[in-house]
């Protein structure tokens, strides 16, 4: 189990220094678990935190890792079809191939200028994974505060939550797209 000592720190999304403080943590290979347009993630720097988010998804039975990015950093990650420009930013997770070979992610740009700012700033995508656990969806922040307060180091509490739908998914590797997950954002015109 990934402890960091001490309870986790409460920030509401709207209070002054709220961004910066979350580029800090992330910037240090903190995790946190940020509010975005769909539902609450679990979230830490790409690149450098996987292995502290696995610890935490395997004990609650879930090991998806998304990843949330500017357009600008998702298009220098992977390779983005012309036609999710017309799309993003959404609720729309596409898996899609990475530039260096190294195979996939399954990437979102996200429509909440909190997350955008948070990305900008960072100059970094950062993964986000789903609170929820074995199957079960946590919606409720205090439910989420209970599960997470000893696991990371901050929780960002968005008060005016009225998301609980997580994004659409599809597979942009396979001719045609595949649909991976319903959810928030219609995909219809990308699909057959």
């Amino acid at each position: 189990m990934y402890n960091t000592g001490e309870e986790a720190q409460l920030f509401y999304k709207s209070q002054p220094g709220t961004i910066e403080y979350s580029v800090e943590l992330l910037r240090n290979d903190q995790l946190m678990i940020l509010p975005c347009d769909t539902i609450y993630g679990l979230s830490g720097k790409i690149g450098t935190t996987l292995e502290l988010l696995r610890k935490i998804k395997h004990q609650v039975g879930q090991q998806q890792f998304n990843v949330l990015a500017t357009l600008e950093q998702a298009q220098k990650l992977c390779e983005v079809p012309p036609a999710l420009l017309g799309h993003w930013p959404c609720a729309l997770t596409c898996i899609l191939p990475n530039k260096d070979g190294s195979g996939s992610s399954a990437i979102r740009v996200p429509d909440d200028p909190f997350i955008q700012e948070i990305l900008e700033a960072l100059g970094t995508p950062i993964y986000s994974t789903a609170v929820n656990t074995d199957g079960f969806s946590i919606t409720n922040v205090m439910d989420i505060i209970y599960m997470y307060k000893e696991k990371v180091h901050a929780i960002v509490i968005d008060p005016d939550r009225q998301r609980d739908t997580p994004s659409t998914m599809i597979d942009c590797t396979t001719v045609p797209y595949t649909l991976i997950r319903c959810g928030a954002y219609d995909a219809s015109a990308l699909l057959p």
